[in-house]
């Protein structure tokens, strides 16, 4: 009878440790994917900076470069697509925010072409405001690119991929720059 009673308690045992490294890995899980959401958040508020500093930026250009009306224009759209691409995921945000960078560099240099705009203190001061929140938008998207990561390894690791699948947690996609010209941040310097 000891011996049946000995062996209930392994099961039982042996039981609570299965129920319990589950529950670590599955809290383990949730706490990448919020972190994930964390490091999205981020990128978001960054990126919305950018998308709001463009049309100061704008404004300021216009006076100095009338007929470089296409160069304007296609920053605007660029921007207005960005704003439509708000609520999507990494892959359609990156691919509008990398032809967004690539108008920027455009527009900066067309605006290589005219000293008094290079010497107009708004401009500098957006110039260097957009080269700040390039800066920020590099530093969110190394933070969310980590914690996906963290987050893919354990879903594709065994055998924590077990509780993944179980629990139906997907891989999430890294936020990278598509283009080798849009990896190189616009030259705001003048």
């Amino acid at each position: 009878m000891a011996d049946l009673s000995t062996s209930s308690w392994v099961l039982l045992a042996a039981a609570a440790a299965i129920l319990g490294w589950g529950v670590v890995i599955y809290n383990r899980l949730v706490a990448l994917r919020q972190r994930c959401r964390e490091g999205w958040s981020g990128i978001d508020v960054q990126l919305k900076r950018r998308s709001n500093l463009i049309p100061n930026l704008i404004n300021t250009v216009k006076g100095y470069v009338q007929h470089e009306r296409g160069t304007l224009e296609a920053v605007t759209e660029m921007r207005a697509r960005v704003q439509a691409a708000g609520g999507a995921g990494p892959a359609e945000r990156q691919q509008a925010e990398g032809e967004l960078s690539t108008a920027l560099m455009r527009l900066f240099a067309v605006a290589e072409n005219y000293p008094e705009l290079r010497a107009d203190g708004n401009f500098v001061e957006l110039q260097t405001t957009l080269g700040e929140l390039e800066n920020q938008i590099q530093m969110a998207r190394r933070y969310y690119n980590g914690t996906v990561r963290d987050l893919n390894t354990l879903i594709e690791s065994f055998p924590s991929n077990l509780i993944a699948g179980w629990f139906r947690f997907q891989p999430q996609e890294y936020y990278e720059v598509e283009h080798a010209a849009d990896r190189a941040l616009p030259q705001v310097a003048f």
